[in-house]
């Protein structure tokens, strides 16, 4: 369990995704110390987005919207206005009408179209971005490996605000360590490295 008020500690980015997923994911993760094991899904994940890497350094800018511009892999910042921390596949630095334009990049091995958990991340990344970068980030995408395809996220105020409340709720429920209730979505627990702890839904 992390202790608050004896050392200052930062969510992950990639608590928003879990928690709108299932919140005792991240409930688990916080409060049982080193109990999430590593799943093939999880591996599968490295490998793949490690050779998405390969081919982004050779492929067009295009699906992204832009002609030119740097790509930044495994790109790691820090908010400690949002007490958050997390590391981004990928950067795209360019320069439109003579302005800086940096936005994130996610990839995700999935050929679903990205659901709002997933766009929350994208959004938290931007914020990130935004901070440590002192450049206004207006969107993000997520690359869908499969089926390669990227998929464009307006980052609104609306959304922003929601990453900005779940994050707070998360905090919250950590200092607290109250158990969330489980996701009302059983198909989600079929596969879930943390199902031996959830007896009242397993």
């Amino acid at each position: 369990m992390i202790y608050p008020e004896i050392e200052p500690w930062f969510l992950q980015v990639t608590d928003l995704k879990q928690y709108a997923y299932c919140p005792r994911v991240v409930y688990y993760q916080y409060c049982l110390a080193n109990v999430r094991p590593t799943t093939y899904k999880m591996e599968a994940g490295v490998q793949a987005q490690g050779r998405v890497q390969d081919l982004e350094q050779r492929r067009s800018l295009r699906p992204y919207g832009v002609t030119d511009g740097v790509r930044h892999f495994h790109v790691a910042l820090t908010s400690a206005r949002l007490g958050v921390s997390g590391q981004i596949d990928m950067v795209v630095e360019t320069e439109e009408e003579g302005a800086r334009r940096v936005f994130p990049v996610d990839f995700k091995l999935t050929r679903r179209k990205p659901a709002r958990h997933v766009k929350l991340q994208v959004a938290c990344y931007g914020i990130l971005l935004e901070e440590n970068w002192e450049t206004p980030v207006q969107e993000g995408w997520i690359y869908l490996i499969p089926a390669r395809q990227a998929v464009r996220v307006p980052i609104t105020q609306a959304l922003r605000r929601s990453v900005e409340k779940q994050l707070s709720e998360i905090r919250n429920m950590i200092e607290a360590e109250r158990m969330p209730e489980a996701t009302p979505r059983r198909s989600r627990c079929v596969d879930c490295e943390f199902r031996r702890f959830c007896n009242d839904v397993l």
